[in-house]
């Protein structure tokens, strides 16, 4: 990517932190910057720095003069955000755009994002999308023993037999995220088969076995 180096100057001359990922937050409502600023400058393991964006203007201004690594943006920023018209304005390879979902989004409409994060993420949930976008190996930490809740709950439907619209529908949530959570969910367990997440589940008292629909 051009304009900086990892150790080296960023625009303007500034230095770059040696490891510091810089994300920008684009959303309207301050709200949800300040409070994703928070939860992400608290993800432990990571040095990140953040700048909120209220306008399309301040974002203008933002791509200008910093050196921007990750941009979160809502779909509906600046009453629709172009994300394929914006890719077009700023063709840096590097810099990878997550949707912030905060309302009914349709699905077709979040292709085009390198990943997505809702209002229903844990910490731990925007930590493995951070390091899945980024290609950082996260610690042997992130194992199963850090499933989240979330994990948990989405485990517990698959063996009993819900397909990912079930799961999405019943937890509020969209099916991108669903798949994505059981994608995650792979990684860690390195379990690649029903019968394998079904024992897992049952071992684990995550189900009952009279609630699990057999695929052994």
């Amino acid at each position: 990517r051009t304009g900086y180096s990892r150790n080296g100057k960023g625009k303007g001359g500034k230095m770059k932190t040696e490891g510091t990922i810089h994300i920008g937050i684009a959303d309207s409502s301050g709200i949800i910057r300040m409070g994703l600023a928070a939860i992400l400058k608290r993800l432990p393991n990571w040095s990140i720095q953040v700048t909120e964006v209220a306008t399309t203007e301040a974002l203008k201004h933002c791509m200008k003069v910093q050196d921007i690594d990750i941009l979160m943006v809502s779909p509906q920023f600046g009453g629709w955000f172009n994300i394929r018209e914006f890719k077009q304005t700023y063709p840096l390879e590097e810099l990878k755009i997550v949707a912030i979902v905060s309302t009914m989004v349709n699905e077709n409409d979040l292709k085009s994002f390198d990943e997505n994060i809702n209002l229903f993420d844990d910490s731990n949930s925007i930590s493995q999308k951070l390091a899945t976008i980024m290609n950082i190996e996260e610690s042997e930490e992130s194992s199963q023993d850090s499933l989240s809740q979330r994990e948990r709950e989405i485990i517990g439907y698959v063996v009993k037999g819900y397909t990912n619209k079930e799961i999405a529908e019943t937890l509020f949530l969209s099916i991108h995220t669903v798949i994505t959570h059981r994608r995650n969910i792979t990684r860690k367990l390195q379990i690649h088969s029903a019968a394998g997440l079904t024992i897992y589940a049952i071992v684990n008292k995550i189900v009952e076995l009279s609630e699990v629909k057999m695929n052994i």
